[in-house]
């Protein structure tokens, strides 16, 4: 048996060739027209002679070379390693040594960082292809290719008669417990997670997706471009995330269905408030990679009256989708539904037995099906520690109630242990964003010598309001008890995020952690 991810795209071309799948600023693709730059790509690596299963890194912003170039590589039966466009060289050595790629495309604009990377992962004879001018500073480097002379080879007709199994991405993990490791997932997992994921929410080809989210990301790569792919549906490209830019583009092309992390919501509902821009068009947001607080499910739902949203859950490891909502009358408060279909949930202890439902029963999140990753890219050792007898086991903490809705409680490692009791962040966040003058927040441990940790929150304030730390923490005590209202809460013009918008709290606990330090250094030079 033979499939490739590739065909979702051919079927689309056959289906509806002149259907429009990608519109970025003023230029718009058809199926057919996607179909046949991504054949030439797919042409152009083939007669280059690299073998199947050859790693093609990809290290572009979200834009017709990077689909062209996705796409190609699968159909091509290659498999594409997507990196952060963001990334310093030392980073993305890591990433081309350890995936051992043959070939980086990467922009003109970030090709003295891809050369530096490639001198320092060792690979000195890389081939690098480039989107765009290279600057004159690589007027002498070996082995540059322009991305124009993928485009004007031979088409390779049918994609690669790959096996379902067969990797097809290689997407590394944001590295916050280590180095990143490559998740591989394959041409199976990815059709069958942005299958279900879309006909969960009902999509097809009428809508139009927003592409805000990077594709570099597995949340981007599967549910906004494959699901666009598969459903023949056209995506909006996003290069940068740009609240008000983001707005514009996603009326201009009358936007239905919008994937997003809750940062991005936030972010988009303030600008439509202060430009006074309504999107009639939208029907569903589906937000996901953190949770949502309730305050602003209902602020995103209040401006975009014609809008749900939904949540869901998921992670690299599981090609994007484990549990999702359906529809408003299938979701329920805090919750992020019920897993998808032919995937398994449960929630442990520590010695790993099953908790029976139940608010009171908080542990592991572990979930099994054909969304498990196939494992970490040559690391078995690593691979075999989180997934065991079949069960991936996440790092989240959560409950299932009585009639089956899953809650996540945080992350593991966010988990703040104050004096012995237990304090999870996203409890405290949720009161948090509940204050009128709060727009973003979070709470995170600081070392305590007398109680272990105590608890700190970061926030955000909505543009002009005003409130003081001290206001700030009497609202939250009044509605906790008394051992997790945070102590000490830090005021912040932004709190820092990932590329695809997640608040970065390991920054937010360094930045504390060299404040503490600096003022015991200058108390220490002060006696």
């Amino acid at each position: 048996m033979s499939f490739n991810l590739a065909t979702m795209l051919v079927e689309s071309r056959i289906a509806r060739p002149q259907a429009p799948l990608l519109y970025c600023g003023d230029t718009t693709l058809t199926n057919e027209e996607v179909d046949r730059a991504s054949a030439r790509v797919a042409g152009w690596l083939a007669a280059q002679g690299f073998e199947r299963g050859s790693r093609v890194a990809v290290q572009l912003p979200n834009g017709p070379e990077f689909v062209h170039s996705y796409l190609g590589a699968l159909r091509a039966g290659l498999v594409t390693v997507p990196l952060n466009p963001l990334l310093r060289p030392g980073e993305v050595a890591h990433q081309l040594s350890d995936s051992g790629a043959s070939l980086l495309i990467t922009s003109g604009d970030g090709l003295e960082g891809a050369l530096a990377a490639r001198v320092e992962a060792g690979l000195p004879q890389l081939p690098i292809v480039y989107v765009g001018a290279a600057g004159a500073a690589d007027e002498n480097a070996e082995r540059l290719v322009a991305f124009d002379e993928l485009l004007a080879g031979e088409p390779l007709e049918r994609p690669e008669p790959t096996a379902p199994q067969d990797t097809a991405v290689i997407i590394y993990t944001s590295g916050t417990t280590g180095r990143p490791k490559g998740a591989e997932l394959t041409h199976f997992q990815l059709y069958m997670n942005c299958t279900i994921a879309g006909e969960r929410v009902g999509i097809g080809p009428d809508d139009v997706i927003l592409g805000a989210l990077p594709f570099f990301h597995v949340f981007g790569l599967s549910s906004v471009l494959n699901t666009a792919l598969r459903f023949g549906s056209p995506v909006v490209l996003i290069p940068r995330f740009e609240p008000s830019a983001v707005l514009a583009e996603a009326a201009r092309h009358a936007v239905s269905v919008f994937f997003g992390v809750p940062t991005m919501f936030i972010a988009v509902r303030q600008a439509a408030a202060a430009e006074r821009i309504d999107l009639p068009t939208l029907r569903c947001g589906i937000s996901g990679g953190a949770p949502m607080p309730g305050r602003s499910l209902e602020d995103f739902e209040g401006q975009f009256p014609a809008a749900v949203l939904l949540e869901g859950y998921g992670s690299t490891e599981s090609a994007s989708v484990v549990t999702a909502s359906r529809s408003r009358q299938d979701r329920r408060a805090g919750s992020i539904g019920k897993p998808i279909w032919g995937v398994e949930v449960r929630i442990v202890d520590e010695s790993g037995e099953e908790l029976p439902a139940g608010a009171a029963n908080v542990g592991e999140l572990h979930f099994r099906g054909h969304n498990v990753m196939k494992g970490y890219f040559r690391q078995p050792e690593k691979t075999a520690e989180v997934i065991r007898d079949g069960w991936f086991g996440t790092g989240d903490l959560g409950y299932r109630d009585e009639d089956g809705y899953l809650f996540i409680v945080d992350r593991k490692k966010d988990l703040v242990i104050r004096g012995g009791y237990n304090i999870y962040p996203r409890e405290v966040e949720e009161v948090l964003y509940a204050h009128p003058a709060v727009l973003e927040a979070a709470v995170f441990g600081e070392p305590d010598e007398r109680l272990g940790e105590e608890v700190v929150a970061a926030v955000a304030l909505r543009p002009g309001a005003q409130a003081t730390p001290d206001e700030i923490r009497e609202f939250v005590k009044d509605s906790v008890a008394a051992y997790k209202y945070p102590r000490r809460v830090h005021i912040v013009e932004s709190l820092p995020k990932s590329p695809n918008g997640k608040i970065l709290k390991r920054v937010l606990r360094q930045a504390a952690a060299d404040g503490a330090a600096a003022h015991a250094a200058r108390t220490e030079a002060g006696a």
